[in-house]
């Protein structure tokens, strides 16, 4: 992180220490919009919902299990899941 600024180096620092919260926040987002999209934004969203849990490093055979059923009402059981720290 040399080629960084001090301020820049704060950036940085915060974003990781809050990865999690931020991908969750992202992950609630997403939730909503699958209630409302068609057709292939609604495959798109998809896409984003199972990258995002790859990165919060969600366990792969739950993610497989989302996919399949690809039901909104199962992010949201996840989200309060993570929201509980369990």
């Amino acid at each position: 992180m040399a080629d960084f600024t001090p301020y820049q180096q704060k950036i940085i620092k915060r974003y990781y220490n809050n990865f999690d919260a931020i991908k969750s926040q992202r992950l609630s987002e997403l939730a909503t919009e699958l209630y409302l999209a068609e057709g292939k934004k609604r495959d798109r969203l998809w896409t984003q919902v199972e990258q995002t849990l790859r990165k919060l490093e969600f366990p792969e055979s739950r993610i497989q299990h989302l996919m399949e059923k690809r039901d909104p009402a199962l992010v949201v059981g996840i989200l309060q899941e993570l929201q509980s720290g369990g």
